[in-house]
């Protein structure tokens, strides 16, 4: 395995011990209300070893909410449960940014606390079903956002963003992939809008701009990373993009000046995207190249391809894996029945996964 997996990085305001990043991933686990619980902070200490984790999808407003138990980022309870989780991953030596993820037309209003039809930056329907507590449903057709409501929306990552400082974690990553709120006012598909914020290149880039100033503004740039997804490699959200090759160094150029962070990329497949993006951008960047095993991902950091490898699954099913990876030990499999808690899962495929000292024990 590469030796650079384990040189220390600065990235952003955050000292990282090792190269190798939790990615993001939905559980469904936290309160109806959206607020985490121990549950949520022993699962994410265990992982503490990780240089980086990078915690689940957590909305910024009633708005942003799409899946059932997913936490939020914008109430008093939310803060104290988010403050148990930071400091757990502090008290086990590890740093932990908060994901703001905007589900936007991604969502079915039996999910919301209020209720509301979903918004988006056009009333176009997605495809595909929502689990609700009554099992699937059709997503409706959602609500177009008027402009004043967009400015609006940013003023919500804003504050998403105040208060996740203020419950204790070290930063927050944007959620701009995937085909979730931001992702949709990059798309060709999703946004049709006519002002400013649609039609060109330019005006669908506008939004995600803006969001990511304002969160930098409000924490610091040095505490705030932005995720994409360069042809949306997962293909989630019925998002499309007819004009990825031009449409992403045009974003990423238009970011740049902010000094992010860091920039965390789901790799789409386009190396020569790729190798666009990482000369145009000017600070770090976290590559998941999902699909893939850690040796070949840790050679995209021996080749200057990424600075900080991301990875999901494997991260969720071994709560050591840098311990497992520098062991050259087994890894678990990871259990996708368990995946999500709203399934009626729990802890079971969320906090009892081995680590290498139990399995150990147990034998």
């Amino acid at each position: 395995m590469s030796s650079a997996l384990w040189n220390p990085i600065a990235v952003g305001d955050l000292n990282l011990s090792n190269r190798l990043t939790m990615a993001p991933m939905t559980r469904g686990r936290s309160t109806p209300e959206g607020a985490p619980t121990e549950l949520n902070a022993e699962y994410y200490a265990q992982r503490a070893s990780h240089g980086l984790i990078i915690t689940e999808g957590t909305q910024p407003s009633a708005d942003g909410q799409g899946y059932l138990l997913t936490p939020g980022i914008y109430t008093r309870e939310h803060i104290a449960g988010w403050r148990k989780v930071a400091d757990a991953v502090h008290a086990a030596y590890g740093q932990l940014v908060i994901q703001l993820m905007h589900v936007g037309r991604i969502s079915h209003p039996d999910n919301t606390p209020h209720g509301r039809q979903p918004v988006a930056p056009s009333a176009i329907k997605p495809a595909g079903d929502m689990y609700t507590s009554t099992g699937p449903q059709e997503m409706p057709v959602p609500r177009e956002l008027s402009t004043a409501e967009v400015a609006a929306t940013v003023d919500d990552f804003r504050g998403a963003a105040a208060a996740a400082i203020a419950a204790g974690a070290d930063g927050v990553e944007i959620h701009g992939a995937n085909g979730y709120l931001v992702h949709q006012f990059l798309s060709s598909n999703a946004n049709q809008r006519t002002d400013q914020y649609g039609g060109s290149i330019e005006s669908r880039i506008r939004f995600t701009v803006e969001v990511a100033t304002a969160v930098a503004e409000e924490i610091g740039a040095g505490r705030t990373g932005i995720r994409l997804s360069p042809g949306n490699p997962f293909k989630l959200g019925d998002v499309t993009e007819s004009d990825t090759r031009e449409l992403y160094p045009a974003l990423v150029q238009a970011l740049a000046p902010l000094n992010l962070a860091y920039l965390h990329l789901a790799h789409g497949g386009d190396e020569n995207l790729l190798r666009t993006l990482r000369e145009l951008w000017p600070t770090a960047l976290i590559l998941n190249r999902a699909g893939t095993d850690i040796a070949t991902r840790a050679k995209d950091i021996e080749d200057g391809l990424a600075d900080v490898i991301a990875v999901g699954a494997q991260s969720l099913a071994n709560p050591d894996l840098p311990e497992r990876i520098r062991a050259d030990a087994p890894l678990n499999a990871p259990n996708p029945e368990t995946f999500y808690g709203f399934y009626g899962a729990g802890a079971m495929g969320y906090t009892d996964y081995p680590t290498l000292d139990a399995s150990a024990a147990s034998a």
